[in-house]
């Protein structure tokens, strides 16, 4: 895993467009919504109906995939293409859908990432095969499947959650050892 984001200038080094507002509050986290799963598959058919067979991953991820989990009520949704580098194989399409250009991490397996309203999403695109995606699917169903996990989780969420954070990728941030050791017990010892 790469070094996440800390300062204004490595944030604004990934943003596109280049601005970053200082959020200065906490966070404010909705308690689950039933109704997050089948948001999910509304975005998901529009983008399946934009890139067609382009679309080699799409799953439901992050903290609005696992019931009974409180979030920021944005759904994150991953993503692989071919190469994510190659943004003009995906991004016009996805931007006539309604998504825009938010995010480029060319030196984080080159990540990119689209946002969406109504509702609010965070479309995460990765290169087919990039490591990443294990990681994100195995967070996810580890959390879904382990009672303990989900809760450590939710606990680690609301503790943070109350803290003022000049950006909200600080209280990312903050959750990743948490976030890390959850990987680490759902994909078991790395092999060499």
């Amino acid at each position: 895993m790469s070094k996440k984001p800390e300062t204004d200038e490595e944030m604004a080094a990934i943003r596109v467009g280049g601005a970053v507002t200082p959020h200065n509050s906490k966070i404010d986290l909705a308690p689950y919504d039933p109704i997050w799963p089948a948001q999910y598959e509304a975005e998901a058919a529009r983008i399946r109906s934009a890139l067609g067979d382009g679309a080699l991953v799409l799953e439901h991820v992050g903290s609005t995939s696992i019931a009974g989990v409180s979030a920021k009520p944005i759904i994150d949704i991953l993503l692989a293409v071919a190469d994510s580098s190659e943004e003009d194989s995906y991004v016009p399409a996805l931007t006539a859908q309604g998504y825009r250009l938010h995010v480029r991490e060319p030196d984080w397996e080159q990540h990119r990432v689209m946002k969406g309203e109504r509702p609010d999403v965070n479309l995460h695109v990765f290169t087919v095969g990039s490591r990443e995606i294990g990681r994100m699917l195995g967070f996810r169903d580890r959390c879904r499947s382990v009672p303990e996990e989900r809760r450590l989780y939710e606990d680690t969420k609301r503790r943070l959650a109350d803290q003022v954070w000049r950006h909200v990728q600080h209280y990312a941030n903050a959750k990743g050892e948490v976030v890390e050791a959850i990987i680490a017990r759902a994909l078991g010892p790395v092999r060499g």
